[in-house]
């Protein structure tokens, strides 16, 4: 969740830190504040929609979720867009378009057929023609749990489309508290919401750190505490289904097989979805509060626990859990780790994104006993896609591809750098 602090009316937002210097003259006593705040820029509505399609390509910046399907990469730029890149040749990834879509953090694909969020709607865009997507339909106020809160109003008749940073100063006096000024301009919070599985055209392959599913010719979503499910057989004309409550702070989805495995800040939850249309909670884990994305296979799911403050932990580990058919999953084995985010596994080869340890792999033949093959330092890894030997990494940095196909000479095959702002 992102954090902006509200400080000139419902327009502006205060982030960043406070300065301040004091002098006494005589009886009188004054502090100096710098401070920064953001201002909304909107569009109207018709023309933010107008413009989502392929449009020219433009630099990563901020890159959030990733998707696989075909020969094209799919990578979020986080609350802009979706980057669209040909990796026909991995070793030399081509950045060729880009759809502008504000508020976007999510997306999956089937049939040709892009699933994106867009704020509080979902969009179905044709992507036959990566280059040419198109939209064919919207689904309005599918995501409600996209909103401000605490004092900040947005036209609701625009749509935001960036942030201008001010810096400003105001004297003040010394009887004048920081404080009160955060109690006169309230917290203001934007909810950027935040599986990798294995599955055979036409449906894509996505990160740990996914919001969305596909399976059984459904789209699964899951906000903070609730799922959302759509029906696409028909893929370019979905219908809602169903709306579900699922407990809180639900942070990813991963499908496998019959099984939806949802990570939270306090445990794991597998749902049943044998009735695709009303999925039930079939089993539970539960760990102390902090970040949690998952996987699984057919006998184990891997979770890793990391610290943050977004999470409110301290945790940093990654644990093994025997899955069972009739009774909740177990604890196998628990592996220290540094900050462990996003995960995927191929075969019998493990990868964590370790946070600022970079990219570490391992032989998982035996989960009681994980070997270490291989780490890759250097960079602050966030989420992985291992598929046909290769595995997709983003980073603070950049999007890296590697080579496993030798898995004891492991190869960097390309790398789209990250452009500072």
């Amino acid at each position: 969740m992102k954090k902006i602090l509200s400080v000139i009316g419902a327009a502006a937002l205060l982030v960043v830190s406070l300065f301040f210097l004091q002098g006494c003259i005589k009886d009188s006593c004054k502090k100096t504040y710098t401070y920064s705040y953001f201002e909304p820029v909107y569009k109207t509505t018709a023309e933010v929609k107008a413009n989502i399609k392929s449009n020219a390509p433009t630099a990563i910046v901020n890159p959030g979720k990733l998707y696989v399907y075909g020969n094209y990469i799919f990578l979020n730029e986080i609350d802009k867009g979706i980057h669209i890149i040909d990796n026909s040749n991995p070793a030399k990834p081509n950045n060729v378009a880009f759809i502008d879509m504000p508020g976007n953090v999510d997306l999956a694909v089937k049939d040709n057929t892009l699933y994106a969020d867009f704020y509080t709607d979902l969009v179905v865009m044709d992507i036959s023609n990566p280059v040419q997507a198109t939209v064919k339909k919207f689904v309005e106020g599918v995501f409600p749990y996209r909103f401000y809160t605490n004092g900040f109003y947005n036209d609701t008749t625009k749509v935001i489309v960036n942030w201008i940073k001010h810096d400003t100063t105001v004297v003040e006096d010394c009887n004048f508290s920081y404080a009160v000024l955060a109690l006169n301009n309230p917290n203001v919070y934007f909810d950027a919401s935040s599986s990798t599985f294995k599955a055979s055209a036409p449906t894509g392959i996505g990160g740990s750190m996914a919001r969305f599913a596909i399976t059984h010719d459904r789209l699964y979503t899951v906000g903070n505490s609730e799922m959302t499910i759509f029906n696409i057989a028909a893929a370019a004309n979905p219908s809602f289904v169903a709306k579900k409550n699922i407990g809180w702070d639900i942070e990813t989805i991963y499908p496998f097989k019959d099984k939806l495995f949802l990570g939270s800040s306090s445990g794991m939850f597998v749902y049943s979805i044998d009735n695709a249309d009303n999925p039930f909670q079939s089993g539970q884990f539960s760990h102390v509060r902090t970040c949690d994305p998952v996987i699984a296979d057919n006998d184990y799911a891997y979770v890793t626990l990391r610290s943050g403050t977004a999470c409110a932990g301290f945790t940093n580990q990654l644990e093994v859990l025997q899955l069972n058919d009739n009774f909740d999953p177990t604890l196998l084995k628990i592996y220290p780790m540094t900050n462990p985010h996003g995960l995927s596994k191929d075969g019998t080869t493990l990868f964590v994104c370790d946070g600022s340890d970079g990219l570490k792999i391992y032989n998982a033949a035996n989960v009681n006993d994980l070997q270490l093959i291989k780490q890759i330092n250097g960079f602050e890894t966030e989420d992985v896609i291992a598929h046909n030997h290769i595995a997709l990494v983003v980073a603070k940095d950049g999007f890296y591809q590697y080579d496993y196909t030798d898995i004891n000479n492991i190869k960097l095959l390309s790398k789209l750098s990250i452009t500072n702002n």
